[in-house]
Parts: C-alpha cells; structure tokens; sequence
C-alpha cells in the first residue's frame, strides 16, 4: 500500500528510538518571481496520514484541508522564505538549501534526523537526502504541502495585491504565457528573479 511505502524511512527511524523525524522540503524553485519557501514538518512517531502526498499530486483545496490537518497533527513545524535579491546573489540551489535551514532552525525543537527532499543542509544533524523524497517519505510530503500552501496564499493574498496585473494569484510565478506576456507589457518587478529573466529577455529578443 503506498501509504506503508511513504514511512520507508519514518519506520526505519523511529525502529532506532528516534521520535523526532523531521522532513524538509521547498516550494518555487523554478519560479520567476518571488520568494523561495521551504517547510519542516515532526510528526509524532507511528502516525499514518494516508492522503499526505507530494503537493504537486494534490489538488488546490485537497491542499488546503491537509495544511490543517498536518499542523494540528505536528510536534512541530516551521516554514522559512529566502527573497528573490538572495537568489540572485547565491543562486537558486543555494537559497534553497538557506531557506531549508532556516526552516528546521524554526522548529522549536531538536530533530533527531532530518529526511530531505534530494537535498543537504549545513547542519550538524543526521540527515537523509531521499531523491523524490516528496511522494517516497510522509514527513516530506507533509512539508511540501506545508510549503505549497504557504506559498501559494502569499501569491494570492499579498504579492497579487502588491503586484497587480502580472496574474501572480493564478500562476504563483511560474514561467506561463500569462505571465510572460505581463513581464513584456509592463516590465519586471522588485520581486522578481533577475538571474531568471536575464534568459528570458534575450530569447524574446531573438524573437523580434
């Protein structure tokens, strides 16, 4: 059952004695615009949350309703944002593993291992980068919805309203036609990717 499967390395752990679990995961990597978000998520050991999936196989309100249950359900969770001016100065891989580790210095408490979607974190804690780790490990998937969301609301309830016309609710910053065409009329904003566009403005240039 795909459940079982998604606490593999959960039930590996907690076989040890080890109860504080931590998955880690990021959200808006390939974004054009805005903040990177990660997330990490404890949950008590030998808890099953069969829906808990990779938040990209997940629809928006299924999404939503998980966010709920996966923080009324945690030990402890953190999120932890790293800004597009960053990106630009240390490059994407980099903010990321940044914002991952600021999100498990937020947790409040100290995990005893850390499950990482393909990922390492510059920090002295037992750690296991699992390649797919976002639909292979629970505690992972739970933070990728933990980030998803987070991301998400911010597009729709502050960067939209900030950045009106660019779409930024519908399309979070993603490479869409919609937003292509909003960063040609109107140009790029504070908060977008600058080493992101530096690619794009040259291919609509070789276009023309």
């Amino acid at each position: 059952m795909a459940e079982i499967e998604r606490l593999e390395f959960e039930t590996a752990l907690w076989g040890q004695g080890l109860n504080m679990v931590a998955g880690i995961d990021e959200v808006g990597r390939g974004c054009l615009f805005g903040d990177v978000v990660a997330a990490a998520v404890i949950l008590p050991a030998g808890l099953v949350m069969e829906e808990v999936d990779d938040s990209k196989q997940i629809s928006e309100k299924k999404r939503e309703r998980l966010y709920d249950e996966i923080i009324e359900a945690a030990v402890a969770w953190s999120v932890a944002r790293v800004e597009a001016s960053v990106i630009d100065t240390i490059n994407i891989r980099q903010a990321s593993r940044r914002a991952m580790k600021l999100a498990v210095q937020g947790l409040g408490v100290a995990p005893e291992h850390l499950l990482i979607d393909a990922e390492s974190i510059d920090l002295d804690i037992p750690q296991t980068a699992i390649v797919k780790g976002d639909a292979l490990s629970q505690s992972i998937a739970a933070a990728s919805i933990v980030a998803k969301v987070t991301r998400d609301r911010l597009c729709r309830e502050v960067w939209d309203t900030l950045y009106p016309g660019y779409g930024l609710a519908s399309h979070k910053g993603y490479s869409t036609k919609e937003h292509r065409e909003a960063l040609l009329s109107l140009g790029p904003t504070p908060m977008h990717r600058q080493s992101f566009l530096s690619n794009f403005f040259v291919q609509q240039q070789q276009l023309f």
